[in-house]
């Protein structure tokens, strides 16, 4: 009996939630952030693929909250919590945040994947939320599969194969 699953793909500077029955991709981790947060008992997961660390550097215009960690963390979680999550109990899994262009200045502000992992823990430290696995940093791109029911995030890296956190 061969089950195969649906995968729910997820953009740049976007996010949604998935169900056992389901698996959930991102593709193109360079210095962006993938942010898992799941309720392993209901089987329940939702993925944000973050670019940039705080709203604040929006543009004037229409925010794009699954596109900055300050906006997608929380809107994830209250997505989740609508879904039937219970907040005390959830978990996250976070990956990407690498360095992917070396600047000779040491200016800050060009250290955008460092920087987001630092937004992303904020956030899910300020929501009380454990992250239980991360793989973060280094300078090579990767896409990421969570699956609700096992809680195994898959990363494939450039250059660097294949794991499960």
């Amino acid at each position: 009996m061969t089950n195969t699953l649906e995968v729910v793909k997820v953009g740049i500077a976007d996010m949604n939630i998935v169900r056992s029955a389901q698996l959930i991709r991102t593709s193109g981790l360079g210095s962006c952030v993938g942010v898992v947060i799941y309720d392993q008992m209901k089987e329940l997961a939702g993925l944000a693929h973050v670019m940039l660390p705080e709203s604040s550097l929006a543009k004037n215009g229409d925010l794009n909250i699954a596109k900055y960690a300050d906006t997608a963390v929380k809107e994830l979680v209250n997505r989740l919590i609508r879904q039937g999550a219970r907040g005390a109990v959830l978990k996250a899994k976070i990956a990407g945040g690498a360095q992917m262009f070396q600047f000779a200045s040491g200016n800050d502000m060009m250290r955008i994947g460092p920087r987001n992992v630092e937004a992303v823990k904020k956030e899910l430290y300020l929501l009380n939320i454990q992250i239980i696995a991360e793989d973060v940093g280094g300078n090579s791109g990767r896409t990421i599969e969570f699956n609700p029911k096992t809680q195994l995030l898959n990363i494939r890296t450039v250059n660097k194969g294949v794991t499960d956190i």
